[in-house]
């Protein structure tokens, strides 16, 4: 079980990174232009900093391009592709050279089976712009699930689109093996309105607590004004 941050902001990937919970990084052309960085510097910074699996998306000359990514940024380095032909046809292509290939833009359990078939180490299935459409996002990943185990598939599901917390939860018992999500949906993972009352009751109990001890009650005394300690 895995969990990805899909964005392109350098700065809050490296915050969230440093908890040690954050396992990868996808990126897609509107996310690094909403950075407003060159890719190449994005994806340089986070593997300097040691994310071991960035999704580097291609969009034209497809296999050039990936090859030229895989290249430079060699182990870190998924290839996203579309589910198109020519992007299946780069799949089956770079997978046989030892390349991981995510697999984008999934909506059905049969472009997954064609994933699966060219080779790729991950497919992600848009679960939001599923549910827009009316279609149960979380009823194709566990389709998708389905049929991988029954074919003993070893492709993996890279849950996306992700819009609030309980689809993260709900898309792994549904049988992700990852979800990738933005960084407000995993700092809102920790929330909860329980645990937050919890927390405001434990610390004026541990307050209390501290004014006993550091600010104990005067010495007892004797009618006499002596301290009974003194006997």
């Amino acid at each position: 079980m895995k969990i990805f941050l899909d964005t392109a902001d350098v700065p809050t990937i490296l915050k969230h990174f440093e908890t040690g919970l954050i396992d990868g990084i996808t990126t897609n052309p509107s996310l690094i232009k909403k950075s407003g960085r060159d890719p190449l510097d994005v994806y340089r910074e986070l593997m300097i900093a040691g994310v071991p699996d960035i999704s580097m998306e291609v969009v034209e000359d497809m296999e050039f391009e990936a090859r030229r990514l895989a290249a430079e940024f060699g182990e870190v380095c998924t290839i996203k592709v579309p589910c198109t032909p020519e992007g299946l046809k780069v799949c089956k292509q770079l997978s046989d050279d030892g390349v991981r290939v995510n697999v984008t833009l999934i909506f059905n359990a049969a472009q997954a089976i064609l994933s699966a078939k060219a080779g790729a180490t991950y497919v992600s299935p848009f679960i939001g712009r599923l549910d827009d459409n009316s279609v149960a996002g979380l009823e194709v990943v566990r389709s998708i699930s389905e049929v991988y185990r029954v074919q003993n598939v070893k492709t993996q599901i890279l849950a996306a689109s992700i819009r609030d917390v309980y689809k993260v939860s709900r898309a792994y018992w549904n049988g992700a093996h990852i979800v990738t999500m933005p960084p407000k949906i995993f700092e809102g993972m920790y929330k909860h309105i329980l645990t937050d009352k919890g927390l405001e009751i434990f610390d004026k109990d541990y307050q209390d607590s501290k004014k006993s001890v550091f600010n104990p009650p005067p010495f007892a005394t004797t009618k006499h004004g002596k301290d009974l300690d003194s006997f």
